[in-house]
């Protein structure tokens, strides 16, 4: 069977994207949701997940970190893409032919700029990459569509203004999941994730949490969401620098544990060099 990559969108989705930046020796394979994504790696029709949990812009990718847990899947890589927005048309369009650009609800202000100076008004489409397949479909040299290089090369649209949105900082971070766990050291700077709940006794996050500080262990995201519809019972999501086998990450587990009822590790690997 062809080694698989499955992600979360249409073909051409900033996901696809992903996929080709970092494994371009995987096939990629659309999904139509998150759950059809693990789904697919958990059933053998694909090797790796490739799933978003943030954007610079608009914060967490809603309901991920209730599902990572859930999934059965370990966390093997993660990967930082820069998104950038891409005016798509049919062949012959030009700039000022288009009166409509189609895409996501979250990519449309992201362009407001470029939409505003054009005379340009943003419609919205499920998905960018649908988007840019209507937009081929349709036939209509008024309309484009806001999307990714790829998806112009899948649906044979043209480039008309590449990298149009407002901010040059816009990157989604996608993590990497597999069936089988990789707990090797495996580059210099490792990421550890996991997730937990306290123990139901005063100050138990802050007790839980002062190991990390007083072994020097460096906490770049720690996330709080409520489990099982309950206002009381909360879980946490923390990516930590560093691997399980380090002595001071050890020690910090160990007083984790400790003021923790729950603590489950979802996988260690490489940090991607754009967190440098």
């Amino acid at each position: 069977m062809t080694n698989r990559i499955a992600f979360q969108g249409e073909p051409g989705a900033y996901s696809h994207q992903a996929c080709h930046a970092a494994r371009p020796g995987l096939e990629a394979l659309p999904c139509a949701s998150f759950e059809d994504v693990i789904d697919a790696v958990r059933e053998g029709r694909a090797e790796q997940a490739m799933l978003p949990v943030e954007n610079t812009t608009y914060g967490r990718v809603a309901d991920i970190h209730r599902l990572l847990p859930e999934s059965g899947l370990h966390i093997v890589d993660e990967a930082f893409v820069r998104v950038h927005i891409n005016l798509l048309a049919v062949p012959g369009a030009e700039v000022s032919d288009i009166k409509e650009a189609w895409s996501h609800l979250v990519l449309l202000p992201q362009c407001a700029r470029f939409l505003r100076d054009h005379g340009i008004k943003g419609r919205v489409s499920p998905d960018n990459a649908r988007a840019a397949r209507d937009v081929a479909d349709w036939g209509d040299k008024s309309k484009a569509a806001l999307a990714s290089e790829l998806a112009g090369e899948i649906y044979g649209l043209d480039v008309l203004a590449r990298h149009i949105e407002d901010h040059d900082t816009n990157t989604t971070r996608f993590l990497i999941m597999a069936r089988e766990p990789d707990m090797t050291r495996r580059a210099d700077h490792m990421m550890t994730t996991f997730v937990f709940r306290v123990r139901n006794i005063p100050a138990a996050l802050y007790k839980a949490m002062g190991g990390f500080a007083t072994n020097g262990v460096n906490m770049t995201k720690l996330e709080s969401y409520m489990v099982d519809g309950s206002f009381t019972a909360t879980q946490f999501y923390a990516d930590i620098e560093g691997h399980p086998d380090d002595r001071n990450v050890q020690l910090a587990l160990e007083e984790l544990e400790y003021f923790t009822s729950m603590l489950e590790i979802l996988g260690t690997y490489p940090a991607d060099p754009m967190r440098d």
